[in-house]
């Protein structure tokens, strides 16, 4: 019976990963459409990498077999890895914030006007609105649960592919 839960377990599991990127994008545009809150550089770079979780968990969960989803849900990983890189790189700028606190150019003006090797670290160093709290919850910024989720999250795939591993699937 419990090998039987194991063999839908990695589908499950994978699944629900992508509902929760899915949940968190949408209240992430409930934040900006209905509160009137405004992105930085910062959010909008952990929304692609939550889109990318969601994406890589999602096509992992399409089919049960190990050479199908193991490298889907490795592909998610990385990616909620590069997620909580860059909630930790915010929620340092928020606890740390720079002595001048100057906006810079939004996410799209600097992809558009910078070549990437220019605009990518422009993107981590922040600007005024990457250190600014709008909004918490429980004491918690926005940056600080986004890095919770991601490591949650990240958590959980490491643990299904540490997982499957073993299980020799």
């Amino acid at each position: 019976m419990v090998l039987n839960w194991w063999n839908t377990a990695p589908r499950r599991m994978l699944a629900l990963v992508s509902a929760v990127c899915v949940a968190m994008l949408a209240f992430g545009l409930y934040l900006q459409h209905s509160v009137g809150l405004e992105p930085c550089p910062m959010c909008i770079v952990q929304r692609y990498a939550l889109i990318l979780v969601a994406i890589f968990a999602g096509l992992a969960s399409v089919r049960g077999q190990k050479g199908w989803w193991m490298p889907w849900a490795v592909l998610a990983l990385l990616a909620c890895g590069f997620g909580a890189f860059t909630a930790a790189r915010q929620s340092w700028l928020q606890w740390f914030p720079p002595e001048v606190a100057m906006c810079g150019r939004d996410f799209y003006g600097m992809i558009e006007n910078y070549p990437m090797r220019r605009a990518i670290p422009m993107i981590f160093k922040g600007s005024g609105d990457c250190a600014a709290i709008d909004w918490t919850f429980l004491g918690g910024s926005i940056a600080n649960w986004s890095f919770v989720c991601f490591v949650v999250l990240g958590g959980a795939l490491a643990w299904l592919l540490a997982r499957g591993l073993r299980a020799g699937r």
